[in-house]
Protein backbone atom coordinates (compact mmCIF):
# COMPACT_ATOMS: atom_id res chain seq x y z
CA UNK A 1 0.00 0.00 0.00
CA UNK A 2 1.48 3.57 -0.89
CA UNK A 3 4.75 1.10 -2.45
CA UNK A 4 5.51 0.83 1.68
CA UNK A 5 7.20 -2.65 2.08
CA UNK A 6 7.57 -5.24 5.00
CA UNK A 7 11.38 -7.17 4.49
CA UNK A 8 12.12 -9.41 7.44
CA UNK A 9 15.70 -11.87 6.59
CA UNK A 10 16.94 -14.97 7.82
CA UNK A 11 19.89 -14.38 10.23
CA UNK A 12 22.02 -16.13 7.09
CA UNK A 13 20.83 -13.45 4.87
CA UNK A 14 23.00 -10.27 5.11
CA UNK A 15 20.60 -7.03 3.94
CA UNK A 16 21.87 -3.85 2.55
CA UNK A 17 19.28 -1.09 2.18
CA UNK A 18 20.43 1.49 -0.65
CA UNK A 19 18.51 5.02 -0.20
CA UNK A 20 19.53 7.43 -3.06
CA UNK A 21 22.96 5.41 -3.16
CA UNK A 22 23.76 5.61 0.63
CA UNK A 23 23.69 2.58 2.77
CA UNK A 24 21.07 3.66 5.30
CA UNK A 25 20.55 0.00 6.95
CA UNK A 26 22.48 -2.72 7.06
CA UNK A 27 22.90 -6.20 8.68
CA UNK A 28 22.19 -10.32 9.06
CA UNK A 29 18.61 -11.34 9.93
CA UNK A 30 17.09 -7.75 9.48
CA UNK A 31 13.55 -7.00 9.63
CA UNK A 32 12.11 -3.44 8.37
CA UNK A 33 9.35 -1.13 6.65
CA UNK A 34 11.31 0.58 3.47
CA UNK A 35 9.75 2.33 0.95
CA UNK A 36 10.06 1.13 -2.32
CA UNK A 37 9.91 3.92 -5.42
CA UNK A 38 13.14 5.28 -3.35
CA UNK A 39 14.83 2.48 -1.77
CA UNK A 40 16.88 -0.67 -2.87
CA UNK A 41 16.88 -3.83 -0.59
CA UNK A 42 20.19 -6.09 -1.57
CA UNK A 43 20.32 -9.78 -0.01
CA UNK A 44 23.29 -11.77 -0.01
CA UNK A 45 23.42 -14.80 1.82
CA UNK A 46 26.31 -15.53 4.18
CA UNK A 47 25.52 -19.43 4.46
CA UNK A 48 28.17 -21.93 3.31
CA UNK A 49 27.07 -22.96 -0.33
CA UNK A 50 28.47 -25.86 -2.75
CA UNK A 51 28.87 -25.71 -5.94
CA UNK A 52 29.58 -29.24 -8.01
CA UNK A 53 31.46 -29.65 -11.38
CA UNK A 54 32.57 -32.16 -13.77
CA UNK A 55 35.23 -32.01 -16.24
CA UNK A 56 36.40 -34.13 -19.11
CA UNK A 57 40.27 -33.14 -19.33
CA UNK A 58 43.31 -35.39 -21.03
CA UNK A 59 46.50 -36.41 -19.09
CA UNK A 60 49.43 -36.05 -19.52
CA UNK A 61 49.53 -39.46 -21.28
CA UNK A 62 46.86 -38.39 -23.75
CA UNK A 63 44.12 -40.87 -21.62
CA UNK A 64 41.06 -39.29 -20.90
CA UNK A 65 39.21 -39.08 -17.40
CA UNK A 66 36.48 -37.37 -16.04
CA UNK A 67 36.72 -35.59 -12.53
CA UNK A 68 33.97 -34.80 -10.65
CA UNK A 69 34.79 -32.50 -7.96
CA UNK A 70 32.52 -30.53 -5.20
CA UNK A 71 33.13 -26.99 -3.47
CA UNK A 72 32.02 -25.36 -0.52
CA UNK A 73 32.59 -21.72 0.06
CA UNK A 74 31.05 -18.96 2.14
CA UNK A 75 30.19 -15.06 1.93
CA UNK A 76 32.51 -13.57 4.31
CA UNK A 77 32.60 -9.81 3.02
CA UNK A 78 28.70 -9.16 1.87
CA UNK A 79 29.58 -5.49 0.62
CA UNK A 80 32.23 -6.63 -1.58
CA UNK A 81 30.26 -9.56 -3.21
CA UNK A 82 26.97 -6.87 -3.33
CA UNK A 83 29.30 -4.24 -5.13
CA UNK A 84 30.81 -6.95 -7.50
CA UNK A 85 27.21 -8.47 -8.18
CA UNK A 86 23.78 -7.41 -8.54
CA UNK A 87 21.92 -9.44 -5.63
CA UNK A 88 19.23 -6.87 -5.24
CA UNK A 89 15.67 -7.76 -4.73
CA UNK A 90 12.60 -6.91 -6.78
CA UNK A 91 10.89 -3.53 -5.48
CA UNK A 92 8.09 -6.16 -3.87
CA UNK A 93 11.23 -7.82 -1.75
CA UNK A 94 10.19 -10.57 -3.55
CA UNK A 95 12.80 -12.64 -5.37
CA UNK A 96 16.16 -11.28 -6.85
CA UNK A 97 16.46 -9.04 -9.82
CA UNK A 98 19.05 -10.81 -11.61
CA UNK A 99 20.60 -13.53 -12.07
CA UNK A 100 23.92 -13.14 -10.66
CA UNK A 101 23.30 -15.00 -7.42
CA UNK A 102 23.27 -18.08 -9.59
CA UNK A 103 26.24 -17.34 -11.38
CA UNK A 104 28.27 -17.12 -8.13
CA UNK A 105 28.64 -20.34 -7.69
CA UNK A 106 29.28 -21.05 -11.55
CA UNK A 107 32.53 -18.49 -11.56
CA UNK A 108 33.76 -20.41 -8.11
CA UNK A 109 33.30 -23.96 -9.78
CA UNK A 110 35.44 -21.90 -13.17
CA UNK A 111 38.00 -20.95 -11.53
CA UNK A 112 38.50 -24.80 -10.02
CA UNK A 113 38.52 -26.38 -12.84
CA UNK A 114 40.94 -24.30 -14.40
CA UNK A 115 43.18 -25.82 -11.45
CA UNK A 116 42.36 -29.24 -11.66
CA UNK A 117 42.67 -29.44 -15.50
CA UNK A 118 46.63 -27.76 -14.75
CA UNK A 119 46.51 -30.32 -12.20
CA UNK A 120 45.97 -33.32 -14.30
CA UNK A 121 46.99 -32.49 -17.29
CA UNK A 122 50.52 -32.36 -15.41
CA UNK A 123 49.53 -36.34 -14.43
CA UNK A 124 49.45 -39.67 -15.71
CA UNK A 125 46.72 -41.74 -16.21
CA UNK A 126 47.58 -43.75 -12.91
CA UNK A 127 48.97 -41.49 -10.99
CA UNK A 128 46.06 -39.44 -11.71
CA UNK A 129 43.55 -41.81 -10.63
CA UNK A 130 45.46 -42.03 -7.30
CA UNK A 131 45.62 -38.16 -7.29
CA UNK A 132 42.31 -37.41 -5.78
CA UNK A 133 43.21 -36.08 -1.98
CA UNK A 134 46.28 -34.21 -3.64
CA UNK A 135 44.38 -32.37 -5.74
CA UNK A 136 41.99 -31.46 -3.75
CA UNK A 137 43.94 -29.69 -1.60
CA UNK A 138 46.27 -28.28 -4.49
CA UNK A 139 42.48 -26.67 -5.70
CA UNK A 140 41.45 -25.79 -2.16
CA UNK A 141 45.10 -23.78 -1.83
CA UNK A 142 45.45 -22.11 -5.07
CA UNK A 143 41.59 -21.41 -5.32
CA UNK A 144 42.13 -19.61 -2.22
CA UNK A 145 44.50 -16.95 -3.58
CA UNK A 146 42.90 -16.41 -7.01
CA UNK A 147 42.36 -12.50 -7.01
CA UNK A 148 38.60 -12.89 -8.10
CA UNK A 149 37.82 -14.57 -5.47
CA UNK A 150 39.18 -12.48 -3.01
CA UNK A 151 37.55 -9.91 -4.92
CA UNK A 152 34.40 -11.49 -4.40
CA UNK A 153 35.01 -11.47 -0.66
CA UNK A 154 34.74 -15.43 -0.57
CA UNK A 155 35.97 -17.85 1.33
CA UNK A 156 36.52 -21.32 0.34
CA UNK A 157 35.68 -23.82 2.92
CA UNK A 158 37.28 -27.10 1.47
CA UNK A 159 37.04 -28.53 -1.93
CA UNK A 160 36.65 -32.66 -2.61
CA UNK A 161 37.70 -34.54 -5.84
CA UNK A 162 34.50 -36.76 -5.91
CA UNK A 163 35.94 -39.34 -8.76
CA UNK A 164 38.28 -39.13 -11.17
CA UNK A 165 37.05 -42.03 -13.83
CA UNK A 166 38.92 -43.27 -17.26
CA UNK A 167 37.44 -44.08 -20.10
CA UNK A 168 35.28 -47.53 -19.80
CA UNK A 169 37.61 -49.20 -22.17
CA UNK A 170 40.64 -47.60 -20.31
CA UNK A 171 38.53 -48.98 -17.28
CA UNK A 172 38.28 -52.55 -18.29
CA UNK A 173 42.42 -52.50 -19.35
CA UNK A 174 43.16 -50.98 -15.87
CA UNK A 175 40.79 -53.97 -14.39
CA UNK A 176 42.75 -56.70 -16.35
CA UNK A 177 45.69 -55.19 -15.82
CA UNK A 178 45.13 -54.97 -11.67
CA UNK A 179 43.68 -58.43 -12.34
CA UNK A 180 46.70 -59.82 -13.67
CA UNK A 181 48.62 -58.06 -11.06
CA UNK A 182 46.17 -59.03 -8.14
CA UNK A 183 46.57 -62.88 -9.09
CA UNK A 184 50.17 -62.75 -9.61
CA UNK A 185 50.83 -61.44 -6.33
CA UNK A 186 48.56 -64.36 -4.94
CA UNK A 187 50.59 -66.41 -7.11
CA UNK A 188 53.66 -65.22 -5.86
CA UNK A 189 52.14 -65.00 -1.94
CA UNK A 190 51.79 -68.70 -2.56
CA UNK A 191 54.69 -69.38 -3.72
CA UNK A 192 56.30 -67.44 -1.21
CA UNK A 193 53.80 -69.26 1.92
CA UNK A 194 55.39 -72.71 0.09
CA UNK A 195 58.98 -71.78 -0.23
CA UNK A 196 58.27 -70.65 3.46
CA UNK A 197 57.01 -73.55 4.35
CA UNK A 198 59.53 -75.83 2.83
CA UNK A 199 61.97 -73.40 4.85
CA UNK A 200 60.95 -74.24 7.62
CA UNK A 201 60.03 -77.72 7.04
CA UNK A 202 64.07 -77.70 6.51
CA UNK A 203 64.69 -75.66 9.44
CA UNK A 204 62.87 -78.21 10.96
CA UNK A 205 64.99 -81.41 9.52
CA UNK A 206 68.19 -79.21 10.04
CA UNK A 207 67.13 -79.16 13.66
CA UNK A 208 66.47 -82.91 14.07
CA UNK A 209 69.85 -83.88 12.36
CA UNK A 210 71.33 -81.46 14.51
CA UNK A 211 70.26 -83.12 17.56
CA UNK A 212 70.51 -86.42 16.17
CA UNK A 213 74.02 -85.65 15.20
CA UNK A 214 74.30 -84.07 18.80
CA UNK A 215 72.90 -87.53 20.41
CA UNK A 216 75.07 -89.24 18.53
CA UNK A 217 78.35 -87.55 19.59
CA UNK A 218 76.92 -87.63 23.51
CA UNK A 219 76.61 -91.29 22.99
CA UNK A 220 79.75 -91.47 21.31
CA UNK A 221 81.38 -90.02 23.95
CA UNK A 222 79.32 -91.98 26.41
CA UNK A 223 80.71 -95.06 24.42
CA UNK A 224 84.21 -93.38 24.32
CA UNK A 225 84.22 -92.72 28.30
CA UNK A 226 82.52 -96.33 28.80
CA UNK A 227 85.42 -97.83 26.96
CA UNK A 228 88.38 -95.77 28.13
CA UNK A 229 86.90 -96.84 31.61
CA UNK A 230 86.57 -100.68 30.73
CA UNK A 231 90.56 -100.05 29.20
CA UNK A 232 91.49 -98.42 32.07
CA UNK A 233 89.88 -101.68 34.29
CA UNK A 234 90.76 -103.92 31.53
CA UNK A 235 94.89 -102.21 32.15
CA UNK A 236 94.39 -102.51 35.93
CA UNK A 237 93.18 -106.19 35.99
CA UNK A 238 96.17 -106.90 33.74
CA UNK A 239 98.42 -105.08 35.98
CA UNK A 240 96.86 -107.01 39.05
CA UNK A 241 97.42 -110.37 36.62
CA UNK A 242 100.81 -109.48 36.00
CA UNK A 243 101.43 -107.94 39.47
CA UNK A 244 99.86 -111.83 40.69
CA UNK A 245 101.68 -113.25 37.57
CA UNK A 246 104.88 -112.23 39.37
CA UNK A 247 104.02 -113.08 42.46
CA UNK A 248 102.98 -116.51 41.51
CA UNK A 249 106.53 -116.69 39.55
CA UNK A 250 107.88 -115.34 42.37
CA UNK A 251 106.37 -117.89 44.55
CA UNK A 252 106.96 -120.67 42.64
CA UNK A 253 110.83 -119.55 41.85
CA UNK A 254 111.07 -119.81 45.54
CA UNK A 255 109.31 -123.24 45.80
CA UNK A 256 111.95 -124.56 43.36
CA UNK A 257 114.36 -122.82 45.14
CA UNK A 258 112.69 -124.32 48.31
CA UNK A 259 112.64 -127.66 46.45
CA UNK A 260 115.85 -127.49 44.52
CA UNK A 261 117.32 -126.62 48.32
CA UNK A 262 115.61 -129.78 49.71
CA UNK A 263 116.90 -132.10 47.33
CA UNK A 264 120.01 -130.79 47.40
CA UNK A 265 119.74 -131.32 51.50
CA UNK A 266 117.93 -134.73 50.81
CA UNK A 267 120.97 -135.39 48.20
CA UNK A 268 123.64 -134.61 50.83
CA UNK A 269 121.89 -136.53 53.35
CA UNK A 270 121.34 -139.60 50.83
CA UNK A 271 125.28 -138.93 50.03
CA UNK A 272 126.36 -138.98 53.78
CA UNK A 273 124.29 -141.65 54.58
CA UNK A 274 125.53 -143.56 51.54
CA UNK A 275 129.24 -142.51 52.68
CA UNK A 276 128.32 -143.52 56.24
CA UNK A 277 126.83 -147.17 55.09
CA UNK A 278 129.61 -147.25 52.78
CA UNK A 279 132.01 -146.50 55.14
CA UNK A 280 130.29 -149.02 57.56
CA UNK A 281 130.23 -151.99 55.22
CA UNK A 282 133.58 -151.69 54.09
CA UNK A 283 134.89 -152.02 57.95
CA UNK A 284 132.46 -155.18 58.17
CA UNK A 285 133.94 -156.48 55.34
CA UNK A 286 137.29 -156.31 57.22
CA UNK A 287 135.79 -157.86 60.37
CA UNK A 288 135.13 -161.04 61.20
CA UNK A 289 131.28 -162.09 60.79
CA UNK A 290 130.71 -163.50 63.99
CA UNK A 291 132.20 -160.56 65.61
CA UNK A 292 129.72 -158.77 63.41
CA UNK A 293 126.99 -160.58 64.72
CA UNK A 294 127.65 -160.22 67.78
CA UNK A 295 127.46 -156.78 67.35
CA UNK A 296 124.13 -156.89 65.97
CA UNK A 297 122.94 -158.76 68.21
CA UNK A 298 124.00 -156.65 71.28
CA UNK A 299 120.74 -154.58 72.25
CA UNK A 300 118.28 -157.45 71.34
CA UNK A 301 115.19 -158.77 72.74
CA UNK A 302 115.19 -162.57 74.15
CA UNK A 303 113.02 -163.52 71.43
CA UNK A 304 114.91 -161.64 68.73
CA UNK A 305 117.71 -163.29 69.60
CA UNK A 306 115.62 -166.44 69.83
CA UNK A 307 114.46 -166.02 66.26
CA UNK A 308 118.24 -165.22 65.26
CA UNK A 309 118.77 -168.80 67.18
CA UNK A 310 116.08 -170.22 65.19
CA UNK A 311 117.47 -168.88 61.99
CA UNK A 312 121.18 -169.97 62.54
CA UNK A 313 119.79 -173.53 63.23
CA UNK A 314 117.18 -173.28 60.26
CA UNK A 315 120.73 -172.79 58.41
CA UNK A 316 122.49 -175.92 59.30
CA UNK A 317 119.22 -178.21 59.03
CA UNK A 318 121.03 -180.83 57.66
CA UNK A 319 123.22 -181.54 59.74
CA UNK A 320 120.65 -181.53 62.91
CA UNK A 321 118.89 -184.91 62.67
CA UNK A 322 115.50 -184.14 65.66
CA UNK A 323 114.64 -180.58 67.35
CA UNK A 324 112.34 -180.81 70.10
CA UNK A 325 110.81 -176.94 71.63
CA UNK A 326 109.23 -177.47 74.85
CA UNK A 327 105.74 -175.78 75.27
CA UNK A 328 106.91 -173.80 77.40
CA UNK A 329 109.62 -171.84 75.27
CA UNK A 330 106.92 -171.82 72.19
CA UNK A 331 104.68 -169.77 74.74
CA UNK A 332 107.30 -167.31 76.35
CA UNK A 333 107.63 -167.01 72.08
CA UNK A 334 104.03 -166.46 71.23
CA UNK A 335 103.07 -164.40 74.56
CA UNK A 336 105.75 -161.46 73.10
CA UNK A 337 104.06 -161.29 69.36
CA UNK A 338 101.14 -159.69 70.26
CA UNK A 339 103.37 -157.10 72.62
CA UNK A 340 105.55 -156.26 69.76
CA UNK A 341 102.88 -155.98 67.49
CA UNK A 342 101.32 -153.51 69.29
CA UNK A 343 103.93 -151.83 70.16
CA UNK A 344 104.95 -151.43 66.17
CA UNK A 345 101.23 -150.67 65.64
CA UNK A 346 101.88 -147.86 68.35
CA UNK A 347 104.53 -146.68 66.25
CA UNK A 348 102.77 -146.61 63.02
Amino acid sequence: MLGIQFLKAQPTTYLLQFRKGQIVRQGAGLSFFFYAPNSTVVAVPVASRDSGFMLELVTSDFQNVTVQGQISYRVRDPQRTAALMDFSLHPNGQGYASEDPQRLGDRVAMQAKVIVQQAIQALELKQALKASADTARAVQQQLEAQPEIQALGLEILGVSIVAIKPTPDIARALEAEARESNLKAADDAIYLRRMASVEHERSIRQNELDTEIAVEQKQRQIQETQMEAKAAVMRRQNELRGEQMASDIDLEQRRKDLVEGQAANTRKLAEAEAHKVSTLMQALEKADPRVVQALAAAGMQPGQLIAQAFSGIAEKAERIGQLNVSPELLNSLMAGVPQRAAAHKGAM
